[in-house]
């Protein structure tokens, strides 16, 4: 999902000059483009050892770790913004990883497929999984554990206590923010711990 027009949608929501975490990294393009572009430091969190190869080539710093395991390696605020970039889909663990951004960091960022874009009903309607640009695999060999709402993500983040900053979608390198629930084919949300900084 690190495509021009996600980085730039998602890159002011970054303070300059921010201490970030990067859960989920991937080859480190949006971790780059934040020292780059807004005089960002921190690190990306990888697993698969070709995106930790990119990471390094691109002069990011990356952790290879797997995030099931979660983040005790880090201490409470030990960073400014934790972004989470289509990485809650893939986690056994969302719920608690979710926790662990708020507790990690001042602020967290995630951005997930909004399954509940019209298209994706549209599909279900006619009794088909959906197959997007944002959801590009068939039900059976998806590496999605699980599929959410942009309306879901407001209720987890209730029940856990965090305070949405800013929410908003994404279609097609717009920023949908009227019924972005069934508008928007991505679903970013800005949130903090709610205790104050």
């Amino acid at each position: 999902m690190t495509e021009k027009a996600t980085l730039q949608a998602i890159a002011p929501l970054v303070p300059r000059g921010a201490r970030v975490l990067d859960l989920g990294c991937g080859d480190g393009t949006l971790l780059s483009y934040l020292q780059r572009e807004r005089g960002c430091t921190g690190y990306g969190v990888e697993i698969d050892d070709a995106n930790v190869l990119a990471c390094v080539q691109r002069g990011v710093n990356v952790i290879q770790l797997n995030l099931d395991e979660g983040l005790a390696i880090f201490e409470d605020n030990s960073f400014d913004v934790v972004l989470q970039i289509d990485t809650l889909p893939h986690l056994r663990n969302a719920e608690t990883m979710l926790r662990e951004t708020a507790r990690v960091g001042r602020t967290g960022i995630v951005a997930f497929p909004n399954f509940a874009h019209w298209p994706n009903r549209l599909s279900v309607l006619r009794g088909r999984m959906p197959v997007t640009r944002r959801l590009p695999y068939q039900w059976y060999d998806t590496p999605n554990i699980r599929v959410g709402t942009y309306k879901d993500f407001e209720v987890l983040a209730q029940k856990n206590q965090l305070r949405i900053i800013d929410a908003f979608g994404l279609h097609e390198g717009q920023t949908v923010r009227w019924c972005p629930n069934a508008l928007a084919s991505t679903a970013v949300f800005h949130f903090d711990h709610g205790k104050g900084t």
